[in-house]
């Protein structure tokens, strides 16, 4: 039963208990950096424009196209989605901070 609770998630998403250990972290960190960004950008608005913005669109990128290896999406691509709803984060006249 203990090993099902640390195995069951990640193999649902065809990992093994250590590539989700590496892949989550990669993504924990990556938004913890972000996260400081925004607040840097909330009181110096000059500073880190783009970067929560464009980290949400990279890792919602890695989130939806999990059979790769963690590249970068090409420049200016849209996050790719099953949702047919538009992101507003897609749209370049959304809030860039």
């Amino acid at each position: 039963m203990l090993k099902r609770a640390f195995t069951h998630h990640p193999a649902s998403v065809n990992e093994t208990y250590g590539q989700h250990l590496c892949v989550a972290s990669w993504f924990g960190t990556k938004m913890v950096g972000a996260g400081l960004a925004c607040l840097v950008h909330a009181i110096f608005p000059f500073l880190f424009v783009n970067t929560g913005s464009a980290t949400i669109n990279r890792l919602h990128f890695h989130m939806t196209n999990r059979s790769g290896p963690l590249t970068a999406p090409p420049v200016g691509a849209p996050p790719v989605s099953a949702n047919t709803a538009p992101s507003p984060i897609a749209d370049p006249s959304a809030h860039q901070g």
